[in-house]
């Protein structure tokens, strides 16, 4: 499984970089407070690993708050069952027994 991750990463980077290399042209980008002239290729790149890294911190935050609430209604229900459980095994033993 690592390897084949470690693949995918490396191809990702050399597309990545053949991608780069052929767009290389410069392009204005104005963000109202400052002006850059940026590669084609680059800005792409960029663009596209700033979206993957804002998506999966949304999918990350969102399952993990989904998560943590079902683990705290799962502690809840392990406690009322042990509280019911000692409960039930207090009334059945019989008095006097050690």
């Amino acid at each position: 499984m690592r390897f084949g991750v470690v693949v995918l990463i490396l191809l990702s980077v050399a597309f990545g970089a053949i991608f780069g290399a052929l767009n290389s042209e410069r392009i204005a980008l104005d963000f109202y407070f400052v002006d850059l002239q940026l590669a084609k290729g680059a800005v792409l790149l960029a663009t596209l690993l700033l979206g993957w890294i804002l998506g999966g911190l949304l999918v990350w935050f969102a399952h993990v708050r989904r998560l943590r609430s079902e683990l705290r209604r799962c502690r809840r229900q392990l406690r009322e069952s042990r509280a019911e459980l000692a409960k039930s095994a207090s009334g059945n033993e019989a008095p006097g027994a050690a």
